[in-house]
């Protein structure tokens, strides 16, 4: 390879291309529940229904998409302990546990920008 030369562009990951690992991963991560199932994840492993509990609102069809989508982009594992009645742990990967605690960040600062938040949002609405 010639010095001026860059990597091939199959080597260079940008989020804004349609075709790149790292765009079909970051609009996984980004979904509504996904996110929320990271947050959790953060906090230690859950089974199922505990994740259920905790995500309020997620229904069990979008809670199970969630989990495949993100065993699938490697962010979490799924343990099947083989037993009656079924016990399936979920707990994130090394790469999840950094994706989750950066999402704290975000929703720690959210949280903490709710007098904001409402003052903008009812700014808005009046306008």
């Amino acid at each position: 390879m010639a010095a001026d030369e860059g990597p091939g562009a199959a080597l260079v990951a940008d989020v804004f291309a349609r075709a790149c690992s790292s765009r079909a991963a970051f609009e996984t991560v980004t979904g509504r529940w996904a996110s929320l199932v990271l947050l959790a994840l953060g906090e230690g492993p859950y089974r199922f229904g505990e994740l259920r509990r905790r995500v309020e609102g997620v229904s069990e069809k979008m809670l199970s998409q969630a989990l495949h989508g993100l065993e699938r982009e490697g962010l979490l594992t799924r343990t099947d302990h083989g037993t009656v009645p079924p016990r399936v742990d979920y707990a994130l990967t090394a790469l999840g546990e950094d994706v989750a605690r950066r999402l704290r960040e975000l929703a720690d600062l959210l949280q903490g920008a709710v007098p904001d938040l409402n003052r903008a949002r009812a700014a808005y609405d009046r306008d």
